[in-house]
């Protein structure tokens, strides 16, 4: 069992399966002493737990954001939607199982919702690709799109992937271009569009559904450029050192809420969504119908505007002098100009 949770979750799910075992245990022992021994191994884990989740580090965030046990995009529809009648296909080329969707009724509100699906088992996680969407399922979450615009309603989708399918089949369908084509078309979809990272939000696979006007984010997902491993490899040639580069990557919610990537934090509860799944789905209901009601009261090209303004104004740069170059401005030698934003 130890092997689903991660290592420093593994002394809090230990005194967990004590716990258990005295509460289902049948044996001669006065009630009142078991229920004595209960209670201090209770007390002992909520300590335990609240001293894991006070001082995670990015690398522990990015564990936490692939927990084997953390819920999914259905997961999470199976207890927000009252209604979802599952839609199938891009009425191109086939059904890419790494993006589901369909029509939904959420707190008696039509909505269009969609998201990545990962899969649990060998067989539905093959069937998913774990995940990384193909063209087709770009296409199938632009055809989404399009179904909210059409019927007035808005769209929600969750980002849950480490990174687009990269294999060759999807390079020869054109995976960059589906991505950026249904980038360029978000920016047009005449209705609301919430997003929301609840796993991973990685790469060009995450982008190419993520365009929206509001962006919010779980307390434990990642969103990142580029997966730490691969950061890692990269930069110094050795993916052990995933755990430097997803410090450096800046990722978790906190660092993408500050520099502006993200609108709104969701908390989860202590411990993590994985261990309060029930509760972690009220919570991202609660944020999405007000975000939902929000931008409901905007006119369209109000709407419009302000998704493409959101979008340009994300990204800084520094302008520097070099020491050896005269400054083209005037300014003095190595001196470090204005700062602005894209």
């Amino acid at each position: 069992m130890l092997r689903t949770w991660l290592p420093f979750e593994q002394p809090l799910v230990e005194i967990e399966e004590r716990i258990s075992a005295l509460q289902e245990e049948q044996v001669e022992e006065p009630e009142e002493r078991r229920k004595a021994r209960i209670a201090e191994l209770e007390k002992k884990a909520a300590e335990l737990k609240q001293q894991i989740f006070a001082d995670l580090s990015s690398w522990d965030k990015v564990q936490l954001a692939r927990h084997p046990r953390r819920p999914y995009t259905l997961d999470y529809f199976n207890i927000i939607c009252d209604e979802f009648v599952e839609l199938h296909g891009d009425r191109l080329y086939g059904d890419d199982g790494a993006v589901i969707g369909g029509l939904a009724t959420i707190a008696s509100r039509p909505m269009v919702v969609m998201g990545h699906q990962k899969g649990r088992t060998t067989k539905e996680r093959q069937k998913r690709n774990f995940g990384s969407a193909h063209p087709e399922g770009y296409r199938k979450a632009l055809r989404f799109l399009r179904l909210g615009e059409k019927f007035r309603w808005p769209v929600v989708t969750f980002i849950d992937t480490p990174a687009a399918a990269c294999l060759e089949e999807a390079e020869a369908r054109g995976i960059s271009q589906a991505i950026a084509f249904n980038m360029k078309e978000s920016f047009r979809i005449k209705t609301p569009i919430v997003v929301i990272v609840i796993g991973e939000g990685g790469s060009g696979g995450a982008i190419g559904m993520a365009v929206g006007d509001r962006i919010l984010m779980l307390e434990y997902a990642i969103y990142s450029v580029i997966p730490p491993e691969s950061c890692a490899s990269i930069i110094w040639r050795d993916s052990a050192l995933a755990p430097q580069a997803a410090e450096a990557l800046k990722l978790t919610s906190d660092d993408v809420l500050r520099l502006g990537v993200v609108d709104k934090v969701i908390p989860e509860p202590l411990g993590g969504a994985h261990r309060e799944c029930y509760e972690t789905a009220q919570r991202i209901k609660r944020e999405m119908l007000a975000a939902v009601d929000e931008l409901a009261l905007l006119p369209t090209d109000e709407l419009l505007r302000r998704r493409y303004q959101k979008f340009r104004a994300m990204g800084k740069w520094l302008e520097a002098v070099h020491p050896r170059l005269p400054s083209a401005a005037g300014a003095g030698e190595g001196t470090l100009g204005a700062e602005g934003g894209s």
